[in-house]
């Protein structure tokens, strides 16, 4: 299952949060009885495995428990829930609202204040040496601190980029120098690719924060923010042409209203079934297209920028956070930052292994970057344009509540698919994050 389908799948969360007046309501009893401190057992809910088809990334998660259980007297004991009942479905948030949430499981920086304000996290900072918070890439844990204290821990970098299908540039008499490098360039390449059977681009059109996530960096790249100083800033002129650039794609018709399979994420339902030519998709296609359509002809470019912009992409990322509440929060911390944060040999390779191994994407620690180097890890072609072209300049996917989460969505929607006006979108959702911050009382937005 891929982070990006999980992403999108989440946005119900939002309004369940919403309804229950905030992520600090719904996940009010989220913890274990304190007297279950000393449990022998932990859960770890997740959405990679032990999966029914037991595939690499799978495998990866069962190995890690296998190996903490051999080790440790508190057992971890995996759950594996499909996407669709991990935070879309009712089995998390029932198990949070009755006060059996898991006690160890995935995060995003996308959802991270929903469980932070909501009390759930525990502080890792504890048991973390000096040299594994050192490890970490400069501002990779930024979206997971709140204090000086970190609660949660990255499992990867994954950036945005633009992947095309070769055989369909060439078939269009195109190469790679008419790879476009400007919004308009970008829709005139998609016009010139697209025919009856095939759209020239996708983007993501289905609401979730998969959706918001891919969009951000249109907005970024022409100056915009949605909050600055504190205050509502998302009816900038840069975010009205990113709401603009994205109806326009699909009201000349150059981009569907539906993406294929779970969504835009997936790069194996879409480019490489010929359902389009061009996809925002991130880093994890690659191992997705190595393992499902190896023969595929593809190549990896930055996203283009508007006219006078800067170029930026946002790198995503999934982080292990342990239960402040849960049976044992000890214990789930301990397992945490020894899955993640180890600086033996042992774990480097460990998380090695998950980030080019298993699963294509940047690892968040320099230790692990050195091992996968030493491993030509990244010499790939398209691996190699991430690390050179696309990651530089990026910036961590924004950490937001979910009551501006929503306003950004709705705003998108609107724009995208409705045909609305962008700049009364953009003006709607500003007033609507305006009145949200004025009794805002949680971590700092990031």
């Amino acid at each position: 299952m891929s982070r990006r389908s999980f992403l999108r799948s989440s946005a119900g969360v939002g309004a369940l949060a919403l309804m229950g007046g905030g992520a600090s309501t719904m996940l009010a009893g989220c913890g274990g009885d304190s007297s279950g401190s000393s449990a022998k057992e932990i859960t770890f809910w997740n959405f990679y495995g032990p999966a029914p088809d037991k595939n690499p990334q799978s495998q990866w998660f069962v190995s890690l428990v296998d190996q903490w259980n051999k080790n440790n007297d508190v057992k971890v004991k995996l759950r594996y829930l499909p996407v669709a009942e991990y935070l879309a479905g009712t089995a998390l948030q029932t198990a949070f609202q009755s006060g059996e949430g898991p006690d160890v499981f995935l995060i995003s920086p996308g959802d991270f204040l929903r469980y932070y304000n909501g009390g759930v996290l525990a502080d890792l900072t504890p048991k973390l040496s000096d040299g594994a918070k050192k490890d970490y890439v400069e501002g990779v844990l930024d979206t997971r601190m709140v204090d000086d204290k970190i609660y949660g821990l990255p499992m990867e970098i994954e950036p945005l980029a633009l992947y095309h299908d070769v055989k369909a540039f060439e078939a269009a008499g195109l190469s790679e120098a008419d790879l476009p490098t400007s919004w308009d360039q970008l829709l005139d390449v998609a016009d010139k690719l697209t025919t009856n059977k095939r759209f020239g681009v996708l983007f993501e059109t289905i609401p979730g924060y998969y959706q918001n996530f891919t969009w951000y960096p249109f907005m970024w790249m022409g100056g915009g923010e949605m909050i600055t100083d504190g205050k509502a800033t998302f009816d900038s002129p840069a975010s009205v042409a990113a709401l603009q650039f994205w109806q326009d794609s699909v009201k000349s018709g150059v981009a569907p209203r539906k993406p294929q399979g779970d969504g835009a994420g997936n790069a194996s339902a879409n480019l490489a079934s010929g359902y389009c030519a061009m996809q925002q998709t991130g880093i994890w296609s690659v191992s997705d297209l190595q393992l499902n359509n190896k023969k595929f002809e593809y190549g990896v470019s930055p996203l283009p920028t508007p006219s006078g912009g800067q170029y930026t992409t946002d790198l995503g990322g999934w982080a292990f956070v342990a239960n402040a509440k849960g049976k044992n929060p000890d214990a789930a911390v301990d397992f945490v930052t020894w899955a993640l944060a180890s600086t033996d040999s042992e774990g480097v390779d460990r998380s090695r292994r998950w980030n080019t191994v298993v699963k294509t994407n940047i690892p968040p620690r320099t230790s692990v970057r050195d091992a996968a180097d030493a491993k030509g890890a990244f010499s790939s072609p398209s691996l190699k344009a991430f690390i050179d072209k696309v990651a530089p300049g990026g910036r961590p996917e924004p950490r937001v509540p979910p009551e501006v989460y929503k306003a950004v969505s709705d705003a998108l929607q609107a724009a995208q698919l409705d045909g609305a006006d962008a700049a009364k979108a953009a003006a709607d959702a500003n007033a609507t994050i305006d009145g949200f911050l004025k009794t805002y009382d949680g971590a700092p937005i990031l």
